[in-house]
């Protein structure tokens, strides 16, 4: 028998609440599988198994707070030694159906709902352990909430998408290849049809504010009452961005792994003008101010759980695929409460994409011990006054968007913020950054 116990989860964190067991009594259970989902103050996680075997006792309950190191269940080999009454065992899947159930010794009663049919062979006690396939797993109508959120972004309808993973599973593999026909269908002149969004399931009901987001709410109100907080706006014309994306997409994706959007643009250009402007990567310490050596960008990431704000480490040193490869790969664990908590702390600076969702621009929180947060809106074509070399003005439709500075005023000037944002936009209209992507 082997106990898992919860772990360490951060230097500053010492303990943590179960939210959700993913594995029962009775229950196979691989190395390094996830077994239980934990929340502490900093992040939502799943806590992996160190052994391999089959669950004999879970020792904290759901919504159970417990310190690091506590005994979370133990793991052992053969059946489970005191079963829950509702829990069936793992499932054998078999080549040949037979309609009796296995019996194993002591005879235990047959489960009638069990949805498994096992052949007429006995199990052979020397066989290798075979992990149990979840229910997430096998069940072709979960969709994990990645999947889910890339189909939203795409515009895919996942009622009559056909997976091709395990069990008809839809992978994100099966939803970008929905979104680039539907891309491809989209762009002829057909009228657009608005579907009203269905009623949530929420409407009337009441729930608990969970772990994370008491811990948001605390620290959202404790930044409003300790900062003096001020917001100054910029339009920034990326034309030329646009341009190079569609120049370089296709190579980038190859390189990188991932698409080019304007995010790295953004992150790049902040870092770098962090560097001219340290009084907006500085903290406040008492009656001092503290100028950090590095830029660590944290990038503001939308989950079902709330806002989580992972972060780039050192971004002003990195090129653009290596940016772009850290967004995708921080957002995407985020989402899948794969992240360390370790990779949350640290950051000097926030940027948070609230175009995402088509916002022209926003006023962000601050949040402590950060001095200031930049938030970017969508970029949007609109008619523009442009001006050639010889100074010449005319009308032309360009790419542009909105940069929301948000900043402490007791230690951050108007000015401070003024000359920040316009070295951005010079950066980012100037798009000199050929020489930045990495390839």
């Amino acid at each position: 028998m082997s106990e898992v116990v919860l772990p360490a989860l951060g230097e500053s964190v010492t303990e943590g609440t179960v939210t959700r067991w993913l594995k029962k009594v009775g229950d196979t259970v691989a190395v390094d599988e996830p077994l239980v989902e934990v929340s502490t103050d900093k992040v939502d996680t799943e806590i992996p198994s160190p052994f391999a075997g089959v669950v004999q006792q879970i020792l904290v309950a759901e919504d159970e707070t417990v310190a690091v190191g506590a005994v979370l269940a133990i793991v052992g080999e053969g059946a489970a030694s005191a079963p829950a009454p509702a829990e069936a065992p793992a499932p054998v899947v078999a080549e040949v159906p037979a309609p009796a159930p296995v019996v194993s010794t002591p005879p235990a009663p047959p489960v009638v709902a069990a949805p498994v049919v096992a052949a007429p062979a006995p199990v052979v006690a020397s066989a290798p352990v075979v992990p149990a396939v979840s229910e997430s797993e096998s069940d072709p109508n979960y969709i994990t909430p990645i999947v889910r959120k890339l189909a939203h972004e795409l515009g895919v309808n996942l009622s009559g998408l056909r997976g091709t993973g395990v069990g008809g599973r839809i992978r994100k593999e099966d939803v970008i290849a929905a979104g680039s026909s539907t891309s491809a269908s989209s762009s002829s002149p057909v009228a657009t049809v608005h579907v009203p969004s269905a009623a949530s399931p929420l409407r009337g009901t009441t729930e608990s504010m969970s772990r994370l987001r008491k811990v948001l709410a605390e620290r959202a109100v404790a930044s409003m009452q300790q900062t003096a907080q001020l917001t100054t706006v910029v339009e920034v014309d990326v034309t030329r961005i646009a341009n190079l994306r569609k120049r370089v997409q296709s190579e980038f994706v190859a390189k990188a792994g991932t698409k080019l959007t304007f995010m790295p643009f953004f992150t790049l250009a902040a870092a770098e003008a962090l560097r001219a402007h340290p009084k907006i990567n500085s903290s406040v310490d008492g009656e001092s101010i503290v100028y950090h050596p590095s830029e660590n960008i944290s990038f503001a990431v939308d989950t079902e759980r709330g806002l989580l704000t992972p972060v780039i480490r050192d971004a002003g040193s990195l090129n653009l695929v290596q940016i772009a490869q850290q967004i995708s790969d921080l957002a995407d664990r985020t989402r899948s409460n794969q992240l360390k908590p370790d990779e949350l702390s640290g950051g000097t600076f926030t940027l948070t994409n609230t175009g995402s969702r088509g916002a022209l621009f926003d006023t962000p929180v601050v949040f402590l011990p950060q001095s200031a947060i930049l938030g970017t809106g969508i970029v949007t074509k609109r008619p523009a006054v442009v001006t050639d070399a010889e100074g010449n003005e005319s009308i032309a439709i360009r790419s542009l968007v909105y940069l929301a500075l948000s900043y402490d005023h007791r230690t951050i000037d108007g000015a401070d913020a003024s000359r920040f944002l316009v070295d951005v936009k010079a950066r980012l209209e100037a798009a000199q950054f050929d020489s930045n992507l990495g390839f």
